[in-house]
């Protein structure tokens, strides 16, 4: 079976996945134009996979590596394909140590 996949995400999941409160979520929506969730008729904000990985990197930008919020814009104004790259790099090594801390935990566990 194919793991189904969402197309729309609303901002209480979009502020989990990056531990934020959703305001945070809020003004990075005002402050930066690559950000345009849509709104359903009651106004709730559905942002898209593309959306979350705009997020991904503002927050990577801001929270981890200390960019000022123009400093986050210029960057993804005049790099965004290097700024993306970087975050699939840290996305794989992120899963990669997961997956050595779960096996060398298993192996503790069989000694």
């Amino acid at each position: 079976m194919t793991k189904a996949v969402k197309i729309y995400y609303s901002i209480g999941e979009v502020s989990s996945m990056f531990d934020v409160n959703a305001s945070l979520i809020r003004f990075w929506e005002k402050e930066f134009d690559i950000l345009k969730p849509k709104k359903n008729k009651k106004g709730n904000r559905l942002f898209t996979e593309r959306d979350v990985k705009y997020l991904h990197m503002i927050y990577h930008l801001v929270k981890e590596k200390g960019y000022t919020l123009q400093g986050a814009k210029d960057e993804l104004k005049n790099n965004i394909d290097e700024v993306e790259n970087k975050i699939v790099v840290l996305e794989t090594l992120h899963h990669l140590k997961n997956f050595l801390v779960a096996l060398d935990q298993e192996l503790a566990t069989k000694k």
